[in-house]
């Protein structure tokens, strides 16, 4: 279930009342008459089953409360009630399969943008792997990729190019754009002072063979993008987000930009260029996978909408 919160004008309570009665999906209608201050108005509460809330909201919207006043959405853990039972019950479809794509855009959106903490995260991500392919460490490559915010915005683009969003693709873009070259030149200085102050010494890679799948690229690797790509997103679409943890650690796009600045310090040209393909192969495959399914699942919504109940009649 999640719960709807509603600030609309007074002249489009009544309306925005009866929309929400009569939806299937449903359940403890509260009003709070006057309390809205800014906006002014009057506050609409009621709990909704998930497989419903992206047909409420866009009801919702159609009124231009959206506009006029706001809308809200939040998750609830648990819900008590025979209510709230036979709202999910009457909704279509099950609740961890529902989108709601307007929470969809407001979470990739959130995650998508390039600021302090998103580039302080991408920079340690980094240090870890370069640190774990100097000491041919698989674990602390596993911990860089886990630490990597990378896969917000690249859900955030495959979301903006399905809805055609273009202002949340910009601001994807310039999050990874800005933020790893960033990353890697602040690795790739890390890297030398170390190798000038004789604390590591990047030519080790060329015997850590237990990293070497960092910069292995080939039709694996893009097999495994495609694969985290669309488990990431199902993830995001759905009730089942703890799953994202076990797409950051199949996918070698921190690790690739850590390796690629080592490599480099080293001078192994090779390995450096081998592994900066690795990183555009991973980005590219996990937004393709991403896009696809968000086009299926909203095919599917859709096409299920025509079956769907409007009303508890």
């Amino acid at each position: 279930m999640l719960h709807l919160r509603a600030v609309c004008p007074p002249e489009q309570t009544a309306s925005a009342i009866e929309l929400l009665r009569a939806h299937a999906g449903t359940a403890h209608l509260i009003v709070h008459r006057g309390v809205a201050v800014e906006p002014e108005g009057d506050l609409i509460e009621a709990d909704v089953a998930r497989e419903a809330a992206d047909e409420i909201v866009d009801s919702l919207c159609a009124l231009y409360l959206d506009r006029t006043g706001g809308i809200t959405l939040e998750a609830l853990d648990t819900a008590l009630s025979d209510a709230a039972d036979a709202a999910e019950e009457a909704a279509p479809g099950e609740g961890a399969d529902a989108v709601v794509w307007q929470e969809l855009l407001g979470r990739t959106g959130e995650e998508s943008r390039w600021n302090a903490t998103f580039q302080a995260f991408l920079v340690i991500a980094c240090l870890l792997a370069a640190v774990g392919v100097i000491t041919d460490s698989p674990v602390t490559v596993v911990g860089a990729m886990v630490v990597g915010p990378e896969f917000g915005p690249l859900a955030a683009i495959a979301v903006g190019l399905v809805l055609r969003r273009w202002d949340l693709v910009r601001q994807a873009l310039v999050a990874l754009a800005v933020g790893f070259p960033v990353a890697m030149v602040l690795t790739g200085v890390a890297v030398l002072v170390g190798k000038v102050t004789g604390a590591v010494d990047p030519a080790d890679i060329v015997n850590n063979h237990e990293v070497d799948f960092v910069y292995q690229v080939g039709e694996a690797s893009f097999i495994v993008a495609l694969l985290a790509g669309a488990a990431g997103m199902l993830a995001m679409t759905s009730a089942k987000s703890a799953a994202l943890v076990g797409v950051f650690i199949s996918v070698t796009t921190v690790p690739a930009a850590g390796y690629a600045m080592v490599a480099a310090v080293a001078g192994r040209w090779d390995r450096a260029g081998y592994s900066v393909l690795q990183l555009f192969v991973n980005l590219i495959g996990i937004v393709l996978a991403a896009a696809i399914v968000l086009i299926l699942r909203r095919r599917k919504q859709r096409s299920g909408a025509l079956l769907r109940p409007l009303s508890r009649g």
